[in-house]
């Protein structure tokens, strides 16, 4: 293997090009592959070479990475006759950075071992900003060996790198990672709306609850996408109830049934029927605006329907 592994990266989307470019940057050899050709094209200015199909990305490859949007789409790339486990050849190693689902990863890394090769799952969070900037947190689930072996890769695309044990438990991180996230998307609305209503400006608001123990990821991060009327279409209501019925399985597969991220489940599925799959994540809120008859817009709110309708 050469000094940088060459690497064959599957899934160039919102997550996965910024990781990409990175790669990139840092002197890594890279192919790419995505169902949108149009996504590569940045990539390929900058030096990557583009793979019609996953057989032939993975041909020269050493290191086969996948930003994927799922568990129905990792098992569509990676199982069946052109799928990346069909070609997997000894000394080989998948890193997969997707959310997935906890028997899916065990599954791959058990069909990885019997060719030869091996297998990480590594789920990244911190957004598509952190992405770009190089700061993502990375939560690693393989054997502790493999993990150091292919850190220096990892150091690339994050600024938190975390062993977490056996295969499975990167997924379960991850998961209840986006519990907490979703929980603090449904409740932001609420505290906003309330201090809104009293009157006080709203960007005060944002700075008192980040100034105290309400502060969370959401508020620092999210609250500008509210403000905006966008919601944050880098990340859609579809993702979001795909990772809640997830984060709902690891519970049920543990014995025990989540009150938060039920109805956070319950919300988030409102959201999506209203304003359809592909709308941002914090549309959530909007639901909110819409029965309370407020949006949430500095310096104090506007009446709903005071603006056209966020797309």
């Amino acid at each position: 293997m050469s000094i940088r592994p060459r690497i064959f990266f599957m899934g160039i989307g919102n997550m996965g090009n910024p990781m990409a470019a990175n790669l990139l940057k840092a002197g890594y050899p890279l192919t790419v592959f995505d169902r949108a050709p149009d996504k590569a094209a940045n990539l390929l200015a900058q030096g990557a070479h583009w793979a019609s199909d996953v057989h032939q990305g993975m041909a020269q490859a050493d290191v086969v990475m996948a930003s994927l949007p799922g568990p129905a789409q990792i098992q569509e790339v990676m199982l069946g006759e052109s799928g990346v486990m069909a070609a997997l050849r000894p000394g080989m190693a998948v890193i997969d950075t997707s959310t997935s689902a906890v028997e899916l990863v065990q599954q791959l890394a058990s069909m990885a071992q019997q060719r030869g090769a091996d297998f990480l799952e590594a789920p990244v969070t911190n957004a598509v900003d952190f992405a770009a900037l190089g700061r993502l947190s990375i939560f690693v689930g393989g054997d502790e060996s493999v993990f150091k072996q292919y850190k220096p890769i990892f150091d690339v695309l994050g600024e938190k790198i975390f062993h977490v044990g056996q295969h499975g438990n990167g997924a379960t991180i991850k998961l209840l990672t986006n519990l907490l996230w979703f929980v603090s998307a449904a409740a932001i609305g609420e505290g906003l709306m309330m201090g809104a209503k009293a009157g006080i400006p709203l960007n005060t608001v944002w700075e008192a609850i980040q100034s105290s123990a309400g502060n969370s990821w959401v508020a620092q991060h999210d609250v500008p996408s509210i403000f905006a009327g966008h919601y944050d279409p880098s990340f859609s209501l579809a993702l979001c109830c795909k990772d809640l019925g997830l984060i709902n399985q690891v519970a049920q597969s543990q014995g025990y049934e989540l009150t938060m991220g039920a109805l956070a489940q319950k919300m988030f599925q409102q959201a999506m029927q209203t304003y359809g799959p592909q709308a941002g994540e914090l549309n959530v809120v909007r639901l909110l605006e819409e029965r309370a008859g407020l949006l949430l817009r500095p310096p104090y709110g506007q009446a709903w329907g005071s603006e056209p309708a966020p797309t």
